[in-house]
């Protein structure tokens, strides 16, 4: 590039500058602080962009994006609204890990601080919610920090950046500094290496073990690919039994002898029991967050703990552990697998035989069993049917936050990763379908299907019109019990059957709303027309909204009551309060 070809405005460096990142797609919503950006992107056709109807769906699109394909999601917004309405997918990304660059407009440089139209403190109001963010106030540093914020984004831990841009740097001319791939002499420099010897008393420790597990997390996930591959090979060696978090479904199959379920708050009793009573916990990827662990002081009393995160700031934060490793998930397993080769003694079956045979005796409480119904469709049953019509299929599956959520990650069996995205940390409601609509951008063959609540999908559903105007065939599968379902659960457990506003009075057709859409409306409350529904479903190669009406008040167990432990879990067969065994709310509706 010439002297002369790298001179350009502000608004044409971020257009190179995404281009030289990789950038495919932006998820976006104009406005007066960034309409040069839009003008340039009018004038090129290397990007697409997709018009959302909201600045959250945006964010979420790009998380959907990013969470499907390892890659990083770009959202572009203005300023004011348009930045604070971005803070929600920010918080959600930074929680959950995903890598996401946000680029925001701001009022010209003169004017901030001046409380101008449509102005706010971007940088001060997404600093607790950004891995890092920057207010450009030179239009010569414009490329370079843009290629900083993708570094960071996707670099260590993953999470969401925020260039802040005001609208006179965007019109204004400067110099574009190309994007290399020489060493970065910054002071973000993540360690990715473990250390050798930590990882050898690891495996020893592993080794000497007689009740193990194996504990992970979406780490594994964000790492790629190849961490996916060796955790497959560590349990094929190890023959350790594995859990995972919600975030980390899919890096082990669901479909493997050695898979114990999801654990935590709503998770198996085999995986939770195992974690409780394990001797050797080997935490990858997680964080051991509260859904987890349930009461800190009961957690895993008896076992020494090895825990790998690339995030160091994670360790020892909510659970103190015995052999810390610092570095990505991948390099550490790929030493973890060869170190486990060269052992001298390695050990024999019979060493876990007794734990493996407790485990199965766990399993055998089925943790998850429910009561069929031939006269309604019982949620449960709705997802395992489901996840039969997709299979074979490359299907990505998003969820908004609720009792569906959790019946999703019970019941739908997955065996990649990548193909599951979920709010795990924030819990959001609203995100499943935005989400859907960045996974199906990326993966525009791909069956993409949001298992939805009646209550959640109406947080982003104008997100429809987006999925209408490009073509996206997302299918919105909503189990509908006409309640906000686990607030719903949570008071009659905890609050006395007090069914505080969890019940929603003025529900919408939500066929006519998808006809309204320009989208396909489906509605199915028979047991016994719901396969062929589901079927003509996945075929339509447009947007629908499938009304599901399931059991009004089923409850999501097992489920590990709040303030207990993993061994006080609470299953079907032993939800024995009268307000379970009643199940009578104060429209009189009775569980089937």
């Amino acid at each position: 590039m010439t002297g002369t070809e790298n001179r350009m405005t502000g608004a044409e460096i971020v257009l190179k500058a995404l281009k030289d990142n990789g950038v495919e797609h932006i998820f976006g919503y104009p406005g007066g602080a960034v309409l040069p950006i839009y003008d340039e992107i009018f004038q090129q056709d290397d990007i697409q962009h997709i018009l959302v109807r909201h600045e959250q769906g945006a964010g979420h699109a790009a998380e959907g994006y990013a969470r499907s394909t390892g890659k990083v999601g770009v959202m572009l917004v203005t300023s004011g609204p348009g930045a604070t309405n971005a803070v929600t997918p920010l918080q959600d990304a930074l929680m959950d890990s995903i890598p996401l660059v946000c680029l925001t407009g701001q009022v010209p440089t003169t004017l901030i601080g001046s409380d101008a139209f449509q102005e706010c403190d971007t940088v001060g109001i997404t600093r607790p919610c950004t891995k890092h963010n920057w207010l450009v106030k030179d239009v010569n540093e414009l490329a370079g920090i843009i290629h900083e914020a993708f570094r960071i984004a996707q670099s260590g831990r993953p999470g969401p950046v925020v260039v802040d841009i005001p609208k006179d740097i965007q019109f204004a001319t400067g110099t574009y500094t190309p994007k290399t791939n020489d060493a970065v002499e910054k002071s973000y420099q993540p360690k990715v290496q473990g250390d050798l010897n930590a990882i050898r008393a690891a495996v020893e420790l592993m080794a000497s073990a007689r009740r193990p597990i194996l504990y992970t997390g979406g780490g594994v996930i964000n790492s790629g690919p190849e961490a996916t591959r060796l955790l497959r090979e560590l349990v094929e060696l190890s023959g350790f039994p594995i859990t995972s978090t919600l975030m980390g479904l899919g890096a082990y199959p669901a479909s493997g002898e050695n898979w114990l379920g999801m654990l935590g708050m709503h998770g198996s009793y085999e995986a939770n029991m195992a974690m409780h009573d394990c001797d050797v916990m080997v935490c990858i990827g997680a964080r051991f967050d509260d859904r987890i662990t349930g009461r800190l002081n009961a957690f895993s009393p008896n076992s020494r703990k090895v825990h790998i995160d690339i995030d160091p700031s994670s360790i020892n934060k909510n659970v103190r552990v015995d052999i810390p490793i610092v570095g990505d998930v991948g390099r550490i397993l790929e030493d973890m697998v060869r170190v486990w080769r060269a052992l001298p003694n390695k050990p024999e079956k019979a060493q876990t035989a007794e734990w493996m045979d407790q485990i199965n005796r766990w399993r055998a409480r089925k943790s998850f069993a429910y009561k069929n119904s031939n006269d309604v469709i019982m949620p449960q049953y709705a997802i395992q049917r489901l996840y039969e019509a997709s299979k074979g299929r490359e299907t990505f599956i998003t969820t908004e936050v609720g009792q569906h959520q959790m019946w999703a990650a019970q019941f739908f069996g997955f065996e990649a990763p990548n193909h599951w995205l979920t709010s795990g940390g924030l819990g959001t409601m609203g995100y499943g379908l935005p989400a859907a609509i960045g996974a199906q951008v990326a993966h525009p063959e791909a069956l993409v299907i949001d298992i939805a609540g009646d209550a959640s999908i109406q947080m982003c559903i104008q997100e429809m019109s987006c999925a209408i105007q490009y073509n996206l065939p997302v299918k919105i599968f909503i189990l509908n019990n006409q309640y906000m379902g686990m607030v719903r659960q949570w008071q009659q457990l905890l609050h006395g059957n007090r069914l505080s506003n969890s019940y929603t009075e003025a529900m919408p057709d939500f066929v006519k709303l998808a006809e309204a859409y320009g989208a396909v409306g489906m509605y199915c409350d028979n047991p016994g027309e719901l396969d062929d529904k589901i079927a003509e479903m996945i075929e339509v190669k447009r947007p629908v909204i499938f009304d599901c009406r399931v059991a009004n008040l089923a409850n999501c167990f097992p489920m590990i009551p709040s303030g207990k432990a993993h061994n006080e879990m609470l299953l079907p067969d032993e939800a024995t309060d009268e307000a379970v065994a009643t199940a009578i709310d104060a429209k009189g509706r009775q569980l089937v």
